[in-house]
C-alpha cells in the first residue's frame, strides 16, 4: 500500500516483506531486539529495566546515529502484528518497568494493533526521534502513557545539515504538543519511576552549543514547571562515515556539558537529567542480534 504514514509523506509503495520509502521499510514490523534495557533515564530503567523494543528502519537519515546498524534496515526480523504482541506480553512477564518501542515511527498502525490485542497491564513508552506525524500520534492515544521523544534540532539548517530534514522544528514541535496533550503532566510513582507523561530528550552535539541552548530555552518557556521532564545528553560518540562534518569527530568537552548544564538551571529546568561527559561510550549501544524475537 502506498505510505504517508511519516511527516516525510513520500508516497511509496510498501508492502510486507518488501523494503521501501524513506525509512527503507515493509510495512510489517522489522525488529532488531527485544530485551530488557538498563541504559535508559532511572525513571525509565528503574532496577528491573525496561523491555525494550528497537525496530528497524527509520524515517530520519541522521549522520551520527548510533544505532546506524539498524536504522538504516540493515538488521532486522519481519514480524506479524500477533507475533509483536505476544513479544509484548513476553517483555511483561520479566516484570521489566514498561515497554519501550524504539523508533516505531513508521510502523504506528501495525504497533497500535499488537497494543490493542495485547492489553499490557504495564506503561508503555513511544521513544522517538520526536519526527512524528500528529494523525499518526493521535492513532496511539490511549495505548501509549509515557512519551520520550528527542528534540534534536530548533534550526532548519541544523536539522538539513544532520538528518535531510529541514522541517524538523515545527514538525517536532507540533508532535511533542500532541504527545503533551495526550498524557499530561509526569507521574511518577513512589519508586520515582515515570507512570505517564512526557521525557523530552536532547543530545548535544559538538559545535553546536546554539542549538542545544535553544532547545533547553524553548522546552524552559514552553513547558514551564513541572509540566515535563527534560533529558540533557552528553553521550555523543563520533560514528563512522562522518568525516565530511569535521565538527562531529570528537566528543562533547566537559566545559560545553557543564555551561549547557548550567544553562538549564538558569532557564529554571528543575526536572529532568544530564550526564557526565563519560558517558560518551558505545558500551550502551545494545547487540541487535535478534534476541527475544
Amino acid at each position: 500500500m502506498i505510505c504517508n504514514d511519516c511527516p516525510r509523506h513520500c508516497g511509496q509503495i510498501r508492502d510486507d516483506t518488501a523494503a521501501a520509502g524513506v525509512c527503507r521499510s515493509p510495512r510489517l514490523p522489522r525488529i532488531a531486539r527485544a530485551a530488557p534495557h538498563y541504559g535508559e533515564e532511572p525513571c525509565i530503567s528503574g532496577e528491573r529495566g525496561s523491555g525494550t523494543v528497537f525496530f528497524s528502519g527509520c524515517n530520519l537519515r541522521c549522520v551520527f546515529c548510533q544505532n546506524h546498524e539498524i536504522s538504516r534496515g540493515k538488521i532486522g526480523k519481519t514480524v506479524s502484528v500477533d507475533r509483536l504482541s505476544d513479544i509484548f506480553l513476553e517483555l511483561q512477564d520479566k516484570e521489566v518497568h514498561n515497554i519501550n518501542l524504539v523508533t516505531g515511527s513508521h510502523y504506528v498502525p501495525e504497533i497500535a494493533s499488537a497494543l490493542e490485542k495485547a492489553k499490557l497491564s504495564i506503561p508503555v513508552v513511544w521513544n522517538s526521534s520526536g519526527y512524528d506525524s500528529v494523525e499518526m500520534l493521535r492513532r496511539l492515544n490511549g495505548l501509549v502513557q509515557i512519551y520520550m521523544p528527542d528534540l534534536k534540532y530548533l534550526s532548519s539548517e541544523t536539522a538539513k545539515r544532520y538528518s535531510a530534514a529541514p522541517d524538523y522544528p515545527e514538525v517536532a514541535e507540533a508532535a511533542i504538543d500532541e504527545m503533551f496533550r495526550q498524557v499530561g503532566k509526569f507521574v511518577l510513582d513512589e519508586d520515582d519511576i515515570l507512570k505517564s507523561g512526557v521525557l523530552i530528550r536532547h543530545l548535544i552535539l559538538p559545535g553546536n552549543e546554539g542549538n542545544s541552548r535553544a532547545v533547553i530555552r524553548y522546552v524552559a518557556e514552553h513547558f514551564p514547571g513541572d509540566s515535563v521532564l527534560f533529558s540533557l545528553m552528553c553521550q555523543f560518540t563520533p560514528m563512522p562515515n562522518t568525516e565530511r562534518f569535521p565538527e562531529l569527530q570528537g566528543t562533547v568537552s566537559k566545559d560545553l556539558n557543564d555551561r549547557l548544564c548550567d544553562y538549564m538551571a538558569e532557564c529554571g529546568i528543575e526536572y529532568g537529567f544530564w550526564q557526565e561527559p563519560d558517558s560518551a561510550t558505545d558500551e550502551m549501544i545494545p547487540n541487535f542480534d535478534l534476541t527475544g524475537i
